[in-house]
C-alpha cells in the first residue's frame, strides 16, 4: 500500500485529553501506520540521493556470532549470560545472531548498548538502526502484546532521536515526527517516558503547538506511574498555575515531595532544587496537606 509522506506525518493517536480539533487517527489507522518501514520512510524524507542502502542495515555493521545457536531465544539467553557476566563483546556477537532473526528484545538490548557505549563504541546511528526495525515489526503487536514494553520504548528512543537528530548522518531533527513517536508509545502503549517527553513537547511548543494544560495532563498520567520528573514538573505547575493550568498547591506540593523522596544521586539534583524552592515558598496549611496526601499516595502505590 503506498501512503504518502502527508499522512506518514500525521499523529498515529489522539492523546488522552487531547484538543478535539486536532486531527488524529484511529487506533486501526494507527497500527496501519506504524506498519509502514521506518527505514523506507527516512530514505524519502533524508537521505541524500547517493547513500547506500547499507546505511540502514545494523547487520551490515556488526558482524554476527561464528559459534551457532539452536534459535534465536537461546541465542538471546547466551547473550543475556555473558553481558551480566561482564563479557560485553561476547554478548553483542550473541545478541546480533538474535537480532538478525528478528527478536525484538535482542534489537533492543543492542540499541541500548549502542546508544550508551555499554561495551560496544557508542554510535547513536547504530542504535536507531536498531530501534527503527522494532518499530518496523511492530505492525501487529498490541499493547496487551509480551514484547509491548519494548515496542513502546523502540518508539520512544526513536522520538528522541528525531527532536535532536544525530549529528553527521542522515537522521535530520524533525519534531513534528518526534511528537508522532512519542504520541503512539505513550497513547497506544501508555509508556510513561513516552508520556514524560510528550508531555515536554506540549509545555515547550515544540513540533505541537504550546499548551500547558495538555502537559499537565501527560505529566500527571506518567507522574501516577511513578516517573519522578514528571511528578516534578507537573507539581511546579500546579503549584504556581503556569500556562493557565489551575493553581493547586497542595496537589502540587504532593507530587514535588514525591518526587524529592525518589531521586536518586547528582541526575536528580534538578528535582531537589525545584522541591526545595516551592516548598520554602508554601505556608503551613499547604505543607500539612501535601504531607498527608504524598504519604497516602505514596502507601497507595506500595501496596499496588
Amino acid at each position: 500500500m503506498r501512503t504518502s509522506r502527508t499522512d506518514l506525518c500525521r499523529p498515529l493517536a489522539r492523546p488522552v485529553g487531547a484538543d478535539p480539533d486536532r486531527p488524529v487517527a484511529s487506533r486501526a489507522r494507527a497500527r496501519a501506520l506504524a506498519a509502514v518501514p521506518l527505514a523506507g520512510l527516512l530514505f524519502l524524507l533524508a537521505l541524500p540521493v547517493t547513500a547506500p542502502v547499507e546505511a540502514l542495515d545494523a547487520a551490515a555493521r556488526t558482524p554476527v556470532a561464528e559459534k551457532s545457536y539452536r534459535s534465536a531465544k537461546d541465542a538471546l539467553r547466551t547473550g543475556m549470560r555473558e553481558y551480566n557476566a561482564g563479557d560485553k563483546e561476547g554478548a553483542a556477537r550473541a545478541l546480533e545472531y538474535a537480532a538478525g532473526q528478528g527478536h525484538a528484545l535482542a534489537l533492543w538490548k543492542l540499541g541500548r548498548m549502542y546508544a550508551d557505549g555499554d561495551g560496544v563504541p557508542h554510535d547513536d546511528l547504530k542504535a536507531f538502526e536498531y530501534f527503527s526495525r522494532i518499530a518496523d515489526d511492530s505492525s501487529d503487536d498490541g499493547p496487551d502484546a509480551p514484547n509491548s514494553g519494548v515496542v513502546a520504548s523502540a518508539f520512544t528512543a526513536l522520538g528522541s532521536y528525531f527532536l535532536d537528530g544525530i549529528k553527521g548522518t542522515y537522521v535530520r531533527a524533525n519534531p513534528e515526527r518526534a511528537y508522532d513517536m512519542f504520541n503512539y508509545a505513550a497513547s497506544y502503549f501508555g509508556d510513561p517516558n513516552a508520556q514524560y517527553n510528550l508531555a515536554r513537547l506540549y509545555l515547550e511548543g515544540t513540533g505541537v503547538e504550546a499548551d500547558a494544560r495538555q502537559a499537565a495532563r501527560w505529566f500527571n498520567l506518567a507522574a501516577e506511574k511513578g516517573h519522578r520528573p514528571a511528578q516534578a514538573l507537573l507539581g511546579d505547575l500546579l503549584v504556581n498555575g503556569l500556562g493557565g493550568v489551575p493553581v493547586q498547591r497542595a496537589r502540587g506540593l504532593m507530587w514535588l515531595s514525591l518526587a524529592r523522596q525518589g531521586a536518586e544521586g547528582r541526575k536528580d539534583d534538578w528535582i531537589v532544587s525545584l522541591y526545595e524552592k516551592n516548598w520554602a515558598a508554601a505556608n503551613e496549611d499547604d505543607r500539612a496537606l501535601a504531607q498527608n496526601e504524598a504519604q497516602t499516595s505514596g502507601t497507595g502505590r506500595r501496596r499496588r
